[in-house]
């Protein structure tokens, strides 16, 4: 135990000591924060175009002329010119547009808009909006039926979600759900990645360097692999604790400074919603016994290489549960957190870090949660357990490319 507790103080005191450390502690939150800034501001710009487009209507119908209406760099100007007197123009100028309105314009992909570039999406989605509402109001007309008065009661909605609890009844917010659970289901799948990396490099490195040679005459293999997986994740895990507590600190002076204390008192609000207390315990364990049960794995592929290029082969079966569960997370799961898909994804261990984490928002069951956790550390042990075999062999072999053939063999070496 003493000599395990030696490895991991010195992987741990190795890697602290770099100025890199230091460096990814300050730099990170200050890159979220940064990051967050320019998303806020893409996203307020999203909707608009650049430079000033200017749209030329032939309307064949006669059922849209002089009804465009202007928008913020986007001018519709009607003519009377033929779509081969206006092709020359477009030729000459990217800002111009050509918008064919034919007679019979209620076909699929009868109408159509041409430019010397590709046109975008939103210039499209706006001449298409401003066509549906002109074509409305026609058939309105057409029907008798006063635009006005139907302008005048017709009704914006909006839904305010409550969860029922046995303490009573609490508001809830759908955006900061979704946006936390994303958020942790991206954070887990990058630390295991990034810190699962670094104990793979460790390996090769003093696999390469002939070190290990060394260290094995003084320690067993299991106990070098189990320190160094520990000895990197409490690395990780002081990160994680520094950015937790720089976000607070400057959580606390953005909420004070009077510029922006109306919008950060909104997000708090709405962050009261969301169990963080409960969040962020799950998150460090999932954490935690994720990046320890595919550390193992890295250390085994480690030990079984030469050098960073042979690890591909190996890599792709480790990563691609994770990879699998991000992307779905990202683009499905958010929307359905209760559905079998998920359920299944957040128990299995190789994808509970990330498909839990998403749900965590949601208020998944407990059962499940104790039922993912349980599973997951059960899962850690056997992936530590077919790991360790095959470290103790390959980590002193020299010059042999692994196959997964050759794995299987020094699993069932004898010690």
């Amino acid at each position: 135990m003493n000599k395990v507790l030696l490895i991991i103080q010195r992987e741990y005191l190795t890697r602290v000591r770099k100025k890199s450390f230091i460096v990814m502690i300050f730099v990170v939150p200050l890159l979220i924060l940064a990051m967050g800034a320019v998303i806020a501001l893409v996203a307020k710009d999203s909707n608009e175009l650049g430079e000033k487009q200017v749209v030329k209507v032939i309307d064949e119908s006669g059922q849209f002329a002089g009804k465009f209406k202007n928008q913020r760099n986007l001018e519709f100007e009607y003519t009377k010119q033929s779509y081969a007197e206006v092709k020359a123009e477009l030729l000459k100028n990217e800002n111009i547009s050509a918008l064919q309105i034919p007679a019979d314009y209620t076909k699929n992909d009868a109408v159509k808009i041409s430019s010397k570039k590709k046109p975008g999406i939103t210039i499209i989605e706006k001449v298409e909006a401003e066509m549906n509402n002109i074509a409305m109001n026609n058939g309105m007309l057409k029907n008798h039926i006063d635009t006005a008065i139907l302008r005048s009661i017709k009704s914006n909605i909006s839904l305010s979600a409550v969860e029922i609890t046995e303490t009573g009844d609490k508001k809830t917010s759908l955006g900061a759900n979704i946006g936390v659970g994303i958020a942790c289901a991206i954070l887990i799948y990058l630390a295991l990645f990034i810190y699962g990396a670094q104990v793979m490099r460790g390996v090769i490195e003093e696999k390469t360097s002939r070190i290990i040679e060394v260290i094995i005459s003084s320690v067993k293999p299991f106990q070098l692999m189990l320190g160094k997986i520990i000895g990197v994740g409490l690395v990780g895990l002081t990160q994680f604790s520094a950015w937790i507590i720089l976000s607070v600190i400057s959580t606390k002076i953005l909420g004070h400074s009077p510029s922006s204390s109306g919008g950060m008192m909104s997000a708090l609000a709405v962050l009261q919603t969301i169990p963080v207390g409960k969040v962020l315990f799950c998150f460090i364990f999932y954490f935690l016994a994720g990046y320890l049960l595919y550390s193992a794995l890295f250390a085994a592929v480690g030990s079984a290489v030469d050098s960073e290029t042979e690890t591909q082969q190996f890599m792709f079966p480790i990563t691609l549960p994770l990879l699998f569960t991000y992307m779905l997370s990202v683009t499905i799961l958010f929307r359905a957190p209760d559905s079998p898909l998920a359920v299944w994804l957040s128990i299995i261990p190789f994808t509970s870090p990330v498909a839990m984490m998403l749900r965590m928002p949601f208020g998944p069951p407990d059962w499940q949660i104790y039922l993912s956790m349980a599973l997951l550390v059960l899962g850690f042990l056997f992936t530590t357990y077919i790991a360790a075999r095959i470290y103790r062999v390959g980590i002193l072999m020299y010059g042999k490319k692994a196959s997964y053939k050759e794995l299987v063999k020094w699993f069932f070496y004898k010690e």
